[in-house]
């Protein structure tokens, strides 16, 4: 397990937008491609994150999987030929660079807007898919778990999390100053799924504004609006809704755009319109401008905009990057440990049979209280002799001399015959 974990992916930063909607999966789609990899990869864990601004795919096996997994990307999301998409892949083949890259993005170090509140959950999910799958092992746990917890120390030790710069955040921010010329703009919130929801909590911070809110799951639009004081719409009547809103958010997940230009065409629009598309795959259609009066911005768009918050957490990006490099530090002792920790029971079970053959031939003509007393002295004779053995293995795995201690201890207890004969 030991140096095999590696990632494929691609990201906001090197990929346009059209191809990044193309290979993006909701749940259902995430957990068929984990089963997939299963099935069809060399790999013993896996774990999968998709969202608006990337999917990575990360995996533990001893082989490279990179045409493997394209393979299967363009099976999963019905594409004849990944070929002409294989430029935008970044193939990360070292242990350690995708591990690094695991805690940067999961951190929001690689976010579009650093320090993105909503990417820690997204990689909770994800983890979850995992697990559901059964992909999730020891490696993944331990890693993912390291994780969490480091993000617990950025966000109590540093400002790299205070303030609210998010793409949720950001968007509410251009929506204030789009419509100040607007008395009391009408805003519609299409879809609630963990961005949809922050942008309709965010805007609470507009004074004055109609909120209407519309969603598939029309109990949970219920509830929040009443929760906010807003509007809830069915579903059902999105269209009307779009045609009467001032401001339009979108972030459903759909194959083909929900609102088009079609929506318009008996409709003159008389002001202007916002519409902000915030789904990958995009559900507006993206000529939708054409038609006068329409101004649409998509997630590439949205920029973060200088902010006392912004300013602050660019400015701890070095100590998030120290609590990082600790972290990786632990999580390295403990993945070298990983790789020995079989020999160490191996040699823990030679040595307790030889403790028990030898007990068992000469306490045939002993007491029980007195069979009761030699096994209790020996099991703490062997705890004693196997201690030492132990520690010069781990402190061997932090100088990198493993491989010559375990070669040592297999010799001298045939450890290789043992574990054979116990097959």
């Amino acid at each position: 397990m030991h140096n095999q974990f590696k990632a494929v992916g691609l990201s906001y930063k090197e990929t346009p937008l059209h191809v990044r909607e193309i290979f993006s999966m909701d749940q259902k789609a995430v957990k068929a491609f984990l089963r997939l990899l299963d099935e069809y990869a060399e790999i013993s864990e896996a774990l999968v994150i998709s969202t608006c601004n990337r999917t990575e795919i990360y995996y533990s096996s001893a082989h490279d999987q990179f045409d493997t997994i394209l393979k299967l990307m363009g099976v999963a999301q019905g594409i004849s030929d990944t070929s002409a998409y294989r430029e935008y892949f970044i193939n990360y083949v070292d242990h350690d660079v995708a591990v690094l890259q695991l805690f940067n993005v999961s951190l929001g170090l690689e976010a579009q807007v650093v320090g993105d509140l909503q990417i820690i959950n997204q990689v909770k999910n994800a983890y979850q898919w995992s697990a559901d799958e059964n992909l999730a092992g020891p490696f993944i746990h331990r890693l993912l778990h390291t994780i969490f917890f480091t993000n617990k120390r950025v966000v109590q030790e540093t400002a790299f999390r205070d303030g609210a710069a998010s793409v949720s955040y950001a968007t509410v921010d251009l929506i204030s100053e789009l419509t100040q010329a607007i008395g009391t703009p009408k805003i519609l919130v299409l879809g609630l799924g963990e961005i949809g929801e922050d942008v309709a909590r965010n805007l609470e911070k507009i004074q004055s504004k109609e909120v209407f809110i519309c969603n598939r799951s029309e109990d949970k639009a219920s509830a929040l609006a009443q929760e906010l004081g807003y509007q809830s719409i069915p579903f059902g009547e999105y269209q009307t809704a779009v045609s009467h809103a001032d401001v339009i958010i979108s972030s459903v997940h759909v194959e083909e755009p929900l609102i088009t230009k079609s929506l318009f065409a008996d409709r003159s629009v008389l002001s202007h319109k916002y519409l902000f598309d915030l789904s990958v795959p995009r559900s507006i259609e993206q000529d939708i401008e054409k038609v006068n009066g329409l101004l649409l911005y998509n997630i590439d768009n949205i920029q973060a905009k200088t902010s006392k918050a912004l300013e602050k957490r660019l400015a701890a990006i070095p100590q998030v990057q120290q609590i990082i490099q600790e972290a990786l530090s632990e999580f390295a002792n403990w993945s070298q440990e990983m790789e020995v920790s079989p020999v160490i029971n191996k040699l823990k079970n030679a040595l307790e049979d030889i403790r028990k053959n030898e007990i068992a031939r000469h306490l045939k003509k002993v007491s029980e209280e007195e069979s009761e007393l030699i096994d209790k002295v020996t099991k703490s004779m062997m705890q004693k002799i196997i201690k030492l053995p132990v520690l010069q293995l781990k402190a061997a795995c932090k100088r990198g001399e493993a491989e010559s201690l375990i070669e040592v201890l297999n010799d001298l207890f045939n450890l290789e015959q043992t574990e054979t004969i116990d097959k």
